[in-house]
């Protein structure tokens, strides 16, 4: 008896074990991961895993490895457009961000063919006293997964608006229930290993893993259906309708934009969000299953074809989007997809614009297709424009603009000025040319891909040379923009070197330099309308001393006397040693009458050059009037 009391006792003691030890086993390893942290990042171990980087002293940009928190067995990840703005944003600013997978990231027209920057430029016509950033941070073949993870540091950096357009991807975009890189349906496990994968223990972690599959891999290509990431990612081909995958990916869905629309209820930002469009008329489902004709997607989608042209209408639309959904390889959204969409931005009272009746609008027989969809789902040049029109429409009937504008422009005409001007150019659009033949010749639109074209493709130009070269052998973007600026200005083409130009600036609208560059080649050859705009734009961005002054002297050869007075007195204001400056700000005093005003101005100029041609001359002159 007095054995089983000991033997009683001694187990209650070791029950009762303290509470501090507990938890020293509970910060061991904790503290262990903490102290291993912290010497991968000493030592700049792996990639950095902030998601903005610092581009210059005042700008900053998404990281451009970011998407390794997406892709886990993915050999080349994509990047986002790059697009930079303010560190510290100013107080004029009006900043709008852009999320969502490959459509809103503009391709195959990346990055300057976007409907984010006709809505950039837009406003930049509309506000010109504010300062815009439209920054598109969209990453191809990712989903609503990341969208959600990213979403917090957007409202970190005081977004005025978020715009997002997404839900192509959900299948078979990174985690999603049908790729490569998924690792279960299960949303909590998915956000917390992408939370866990912004630290550099959990990258050791990942590169020891690979290391040891690589190893004992025998297959270096395995994965690798084809060269395009839409056909690298893909792993579960056939999600037939109503599916427990299917479903799985509804359900995935739902839940992230769910928490996407309450991250920004909460933060107090608006959103718009637009439903999908996508090539119903002339994109045939990619596979087809099942013997039953009302189920087989090939069958109603020929169904659909005799119904049009039998000019039914409404019942050959209906066929189209039932064909899109029967089939199983589900790179286009189901309409199901769009319904919650829609129901969401019903529930938490956000702004939804309807994107796919805008196309439907424009489309024969108001049906899509070719005419504004390039593949399956991404627009033309055209319809990336179009979605841009819709999202800025739904600014203004939803008061999402700054304060009112009192531009004389109407709306048409802002749409107008905005397409005519938009900053693509030749050598663009043979590089959207060719990116969507590889995508086309390469599977799922073939059954082998088949890169042969590549070798048929004639390169008559410089400007032919630099798009292969960027499209195929990834070369430098933007040292192929400036390359083709250069072949064009030693051509006397200088229409088209202020294009390319336009471009780089359109893209990288910090590099100060390149304003210069372009404004002075342009002024060197006399084309001062052309080399207005660089100016303006320099000017507006970061006004210097030489930007004012050709401003000035432009405005003052074009007869617009008072901004010629504003701007010649601002380049004084940065250079009091520009005599040439007081010279013509003393021409403009002179044609508005203001002779004592221009009497001083000449006076600033013979002090700094007492040899000032004529302009002794003009002072004798200016004290006759002035003593009168």
């Amino acid at each position: 008896m007095r054995l089983r009391r000991i033997l009683n006792n001694t187990k209650s003691t070791k029950r009762r074990s303290p509470l501090w030890f507990y938890l020293i086993l509970i910060l061991i390893p904790v503290l262990f991961f903490v102290i291993l942290e912290i010497f991968l990042v000493l030592i700049n171990y792996g990639r950095d895993g902030d998601q903005w980087i610092k581009l210059t002293e005042t700008k900053q940009m998404l990281n451009p490895d970011i998407a390794w928190r997406y892709f886990l067995d993915t050999r080349e990840v994509p990047q986002s457009n790059n697009d930079a703005f303010d560190i510290v944003k100013r107080e004029n600013t009006f900043r709008v961000f852009v999320l969502g997978g490959s459509s809103a990231q503009g391709f195959p027209f990346s990055p300057n063919g976007t409907f984010s920057r006709y809505i950039r430029d837009r406003l930049e016509l509309l506000y010109p006293d504010y300062y815009i950033e439209v920054v598109n941070i969209a990453i191809t073949a990712t989903n609503s997964y990341t969208i959600r993870d990213l979403l917090p540091g957007v409202l970190e950096q005081q977004p005025d608006l978020i715009l997002i357009y997404a839900g192509h991807n959900e299948y078979y975009g990174a985690f999603g229930v049908g790729s490569n890189e998924n690792i279960g349906n299960s949303r909590s496990i998915v956000n917390l290993l992408i939370w866990l994968n912004k630290f550099r223990s959990i990258q050791l972690v990942r590169d020891v893993i690979s290391s040891i599959t690589n190893l004992f891999s025998n297959d270096e290509g395995s994965k690798e259906q084809g060269g395009t990431l839409m056909a690298r990612i893909v792993k579960e081909q056939l999600i037939p309708l109503d599916s427990e995958m299917f479903n799985a990916g509804l359900h995935q869905f739902e839940g992230n934009f769910e928490d996407i629309i309450e991250m920004t209820v909460k933060a107090g930002v608006p959103v718009i969000i637009g439903n999908l469009v996508s090539n119903l008329k002339d994109q045939k489902p990619f596979i087809s299953v099942g013997n039953d004709t009302d189920k087989n997607a090939d069958s109603v989608f020929n169904g659909a074809n005799r119904q049009l042209l039998i000019g039914n209408i409404e019942q050959a639309d209906s066929l189209y989007r039932l064909a899109k959904d029967l089939d199983a390889l589900r790179f286009r959204a189901p309409e199901k997809i769009n319904e919650i969409i829609f129901n969401l931005a019903q529930k938490y009272n956000c702004t939804f614009i309807d994107i796919e009746s805008t196309f439907n609008a424009q489309s024969p027989d108001g049906i899509v297709g070719y005419n504004l969809i390039v593949d399956h789902l991404h627009p033309s040049l055209e319809g990336y424009q179009l979605i841009g029109e819709a999202f800025f429409e739904s600014m203004i009937e939803n008061n999402l603009l700054p304060t009112k504008t009192d531009t004389h422009f109407s709306e048409s005409e802002q749409d107008s000025i905005v397409v005519v001007n938009f900053a693509f150019s030749h050598l663009d659009s043979l590089i959207a040319k060719i990116r969507l033949m590889g995508l086309l010749n390469d599977w799922p639109f073939v059954e082998k891909r088949d890169f042969s074209f590549l070798n048929q493709l004639e390169l008559k130009d410089k400007i032919d040379s630099i798009a292969y070269n960027i499209a195929v052998k990834n070369s430098n973007w933007e040292k192929g923009h400036r390359e083709a600026a250069d072949w064009y200005l030693q051509k006397n083409d200088f229409i088209n070197f202020a294009k390319e130009y336009q471009v780089l600036i359109s893209q990288y609208p910090f590099k100060l330099s390149d304003y210069d560059y372009a404004a002075s080649e342009l002024i060197n050859v006399k084309e001062f309308e052309l080399a207005y705009n660089f100016l303006n734009k320099r000017f507006k961005e970061s006004p210097d001393a030489f930007s004012a002054k050709w401003l000035g002297n432009i405005n003052l050869n074009n007869g617009r006397i008072d901004e010629a007075i504003v701007y010649l007195n601002q380049s004084s204001s940065f250079d009091k040693t520009d005599a040439q400056v007081y010279f013509n700000l003393t021409g403009a005093y002179i044609q508005n009458e203001q002779y004592d005003k221009a009497l001083e101005s000449i006076e600033s100029c013979l002090k700094v050059k007492p040899d000032f041609a004529n302009a002794q001359y003009l002072k004798d002159k200016l004290l006759e009037i002035t003593s009168k």
